[in-house]
């Protein structure tokens, strides 16, 4: 760079180049040592049978990318790791944000691990935000016992838009994570909401947290996430909530009874623990598998894995439907029009969905 005080108007001064600096970057680092191998779909199976849960990390990213190029590879994965799943207890765990479910799980998980051995992986999904599409994937930090035992392994995902807050890909996550040996897994989602029935499909126990004193326990009696509820359990039942816990919990027995008896023939069970003092883990524990032992004894446990396994067939053949109609060229090119005939009042949304519809589908019956 030329320094003015040089020209020749400024008789006498002289202005010296500086020393020229080294770059901060080592001239024979090889950077192609720290770009992570690209795993081809074998080596990527016999890692994830192997139990190796940087493999299957890197696996269950494969799964959750957008990119349609990871698609068919990813698919080939999960196709080649069926054979090795089903053969876990799937948990789902949901509640009111704050109710302590990430606590809990720290809680559940190191009793269960305690007490039954195996191996434990926690698929916890984290809300995306509408305006930036990010997620913060920061439940790990809540579960402090979980994070560094060996025997489990805890996946963070974005909601990404998902219904019921849960991960669009958790259905596939789950058969990778049984295949690499974890006996157990335990799904949470973002919140209580009326759509949970997505978490609902995917597992085989849903529990419903709840916490007491809140100043409307009414609101904790809704009939949708009520009804697909296989076991409620009150948080923070301690010091001067305990008392506050166990009305909450009367409370909920008797709206259980106006409710119609779950296809499983299984009445939910109420009960109350805390999460932080991790009082009462243990009959939490019972009461699940109880509900294990009896689904069990009169074949509704198979009968809901067939269930759900048939729900996601038809969830699959909907999401493709709706990629293929976005990623068509014609309908790419045609959606700007549409949206400002619309916005300009010439045609109403639904003529104007319509009409993409039937262009969408001439173009169809064209190629055929």
């Amino acid at each position: 760079m030329e320094h003015p005080e040089n020209s020749s108007e400024y008789a006498g001064l002289q202005v010296n180049s500086g020393v020229q600096q080294p770059s901060i970057i080592n001239p024979y680092l090889k950077r192609s040592r720290f770009r992570r191998q690209e795993l081809s779909v074998a080596d990527m199976v016999e890692g994830i049978l192997k139990g190796d849960v940087t493999v299957l990390s890197q696996a269950v990213t494969l799964i959750e990318s957008v990119n349609p190029d990871h698609y068919a590879k990813a698919q080939e994965v999960i196709e080649r790791c069926l054979p090795h799943s089903g053969n876990s207890v799937r948990i789902g765990i949901s509640g009111v944000p704050g109710a302590g479910k990430s606590t809990s799980i720290d809680e559940f998980g190191i009793h269960l691990l305690k007490e039954k051995g195996g191996r434990l992986a926690v698929l916890a999904i984290d809300p995306s935000s509408e305006r930036t599409k990010g997620s913060i994937l920061g439940d790990k930090t809540r579960m402090e016992k979980l994070s560094v035992h060996p025997d489990s392994f805890i996946r963070p995902s974005p909601s990404a838009g998902s219904l019921g807050g849960v991960a669009r890909k958790t259905r596939e996550t789950i058969i990778l994570c049984e295949a690499a040996g974890f006996d157990k897994i335990f799904v949470e989602t973002v919140g209580v909401g009326q759509s949970e029935t997505a978490c609902h499909s995917m597992v085989d126990f849903f529990l419903l947290i709840q916490v007491a004193g809140t100043g409307d326990e009414l609101q904790g009696i809704k009939r949708g996430i009520m009804e697909i509820s296989d076991g409620i359990v009150i948080n923070k039942c301690d010091g001067d909530n305990v008392d506050r816990c166990q009305m909450a919990a009367t409370n909920f027995r008797n709206a259980l009874h106006f409710f119609p008896m779950p296809e499983s023939g299984w009445l939910p069970k109420v009960l109350c623990y805390s999460g932080f003092y991790g009082t009462g883990v243990k009959e939490v524990w019972d009461m699940i598998y109880q509900y294990f032992d009896f689904v069990k004894a009169n074949g509704y446990f198979d009968h809901r894995r067939q269930e759900q396994a048939k729900f996601w067939m038809y969830e699959t053949i909907n999401e493709q439907l709706r990629l293929n109609f976005y990623n068509n060229a014609y309908i790419k090119a045609s959606l700007g029009l549409a949206e400002q005939m619309v916005l300009q009042g010439h045609k109403t949304s639904f003529v104007a969905a319509q009409e993409l519809l039937d262009d969408y589908y001439g173009q169809k019956t064209a190629s055929d």
